[in-house]
């Protein structure tokens, strides 16, 4: 089927209970990865590319197999770009067939965040192209973590409420004490969950939650046998994710676990198969692993549970 947008998946999953997985990409075998695991669970899915993926690969490149994958698979999928800064590139993607885009202006005071925000808004609605904005800073919260720097760091509800009324935004990107990356947390994981409640009660229009990979323990604990050095990397328990759902969010991010996931997968098979050096069975060890954890992501989003009707939002 043609690529769907993000402001109706999301809306699908508000109404139906569930979240929806946003998985980067930025080659064929990640693309293919996320996109035969939704179809196998049956799954509407996300595919999110960062700038830098987009400069690795290619735009037109880029969006060619994405775009050719959907349009080929059963299930609603949609072409987003992640964390969008630049504005040049923005508007790349709103030519070149992406149906959702991010707007990342959460670095900038609240006022010139909704004047960022606003502007993508009305040239990405010109043009049926749904948009995610972002407020907060994602950054994870550490026991001795100040009152004042915890309010600092998380998304206000009256800021969010604000925001979202004058930038028209689809969709809310909100800071809870996640955080990107493999090293999340020195400790144990601290998420405002009071914070998204009340964000909930604010804003209508879907949350989304970024920096949210668990980073598995026993995909981090094979990559280490196979030769890596991850150390101490550790995320977002599923708990936790649970929860967030539970109390709203309908979109999470997921980059850094597939990444965990390839890294594992390509190591174990070189050391199990020192004579292979064919890279399709190398590349594709480490396509096999990522399916996995999209698989097992979907599970745990519930976004398995799809009925088509929903995606109407």
């Amino acid at each position: 089927m043609s690529l769907a947008d993000n402001k109706k998946i999301q809306k699908g999953a508000q109404k139906g209970g569930y979240c929806v997985g946003a998985f980067n990409t930025s080659n064929l075998e990640i693309t293919q990865a996320i996109i035969q695991a939704a179809e196998e669970k049956k799954s509407p899915v996300i595919i999110a590319t960062s700038e830098s993926a987009i400069k690795y690969a290619g735009i037109k490149e880029l969006s060619a197999i994405v775009r050719i994958m959907a349009e080929n698979a059963d299930i609603p999928v949609s072409l987003h770009l992640d964390h969008g800064q630049d504005k040049n590139i923005v508007i790349d993607c709103l030519n070149n067939g992406w149906t959702s885009v991010m707007i990342d202006g959460s670095h900038a005071p609240l006022e010139e965040n909704i004047t960022i925000t606003k502007e993508i808004v009305e040239i990405a609605h010109a043009k049926g192209v749904s948009v995610e904005a972002e407020l907060g800073r994602l950054s994870g919260i550490e026991d001795n973590i100040s009152v004042a720097e915890r309010d600092a760091i998380l998304t206000d509800p009256d800021e969010a409420e604000k925001f979202v009324e004058e930038t028209g935004c689809d969709t809310l990107a909100i800071a809870i004490g996640t955080s990107h990356g493999a090293y999340k947390f020195k400790g144990e994981a601290k998420l405002a969950f009071e914070r998204l409640e009340e964000i909930r009660k604010r804003i209508s229009i879907p949350i989304v939650l970024h920096g949210a990979s668990s980073v598995i323990p026993e995909i981090v604990e094979k990559a280490n046998k196979y030769g890596a050095q991850l150390g101490a990397a550790k995320g977002v328990p599923l708990e936790d994710i649970k929860k967030a759902i539970s109390l709203g969010v309908t979109k999470i991010n997921i980059d850094t676990d597939l990444r965990l996931a390839f890294t594992a997968g390509v190591r174990e098979f070189l050391s199990l198969n020192p004579e292979v050096f064919d890279p399709r069975k190398i590349i594709g060890a480490g396509r096999k692993a990522m399916k996995q954890v999209v698989m097992d992501k979907i599970d745990i989003f519930t976004s398995h549970v799809f009925n088509g009707g929903l995606l109407n939002g």
